[in-house]
């Protein structure tokens, strides 16, 4: 991305952060700029992958995964054909929403959902075909914070 953010650009991160559906038309009248420069603008952070997509966020209880997991993977193999092997079993659970390989003390971190404690169970069994030296679990009880909207007060101008 280029360095140089203009007063619109972050006007459009930050309303389109918080409602992607809203129309180029939409966006431009708040911000207070043409459609066409709006569309421009909007075009531009696409193709610089600062808008990497739009999605629609769903109430996971609704779609009955009222349980969120983050569980702590810790392997003794670190090598290119584990990892491989491991990034292929976390590829293949929709139940995984994010997995992140982390310094420090444990080496993989994951985020998933599931349905209940049988639920994770079996998810627990499909993670451990990965050949894993230790997995530790921690269940949500309360969310406190979640949001996907990332703080704009830090581009440059």
């Amino acid at each position: 991305m280029s360095t140089r953010w203009g007063k619109y650009d972050r006007q459009i991160l930050e309303l389109l952060q918080r409602d992607a559906s809203l129309s180029v038309g939409e966006v431009a009248e708040r911000i207070g700029v043409s459609k066409s420069a709006c569309w421009r603008r909007i075009q531009k952070l696409e193709q610089e992958n600062v808008i990497r997509e739009k999605v629609a966020l769903l109430d996971q209880e609704q779609l009955n995964l009222p349980l969120t997991v983050y569980i702590v993977v810790r392997t003794n193999q670190h090598n290119d054909q584990w990892s491989q092997q491991f990034q292929e079993v976390i590829d293949s659970l929709p139940e995984i929403l994010e997995a992140y390989r982390m310094s420090g003390d444990l080496d993989y971190l994951i985020k998933a959902v599931v349905t209940d404690m049988p639920g994770y169970d079996r998810l627990y069994k499909k993670i451990i075909k990965a050949n894993l030296f230790d997995v530790s679990s921690s269940f949500v009880m309360e969310t406190m914070k979640s949001t996907t909207q990332l703080p704009l007060n830090y581009l440059k101008t």
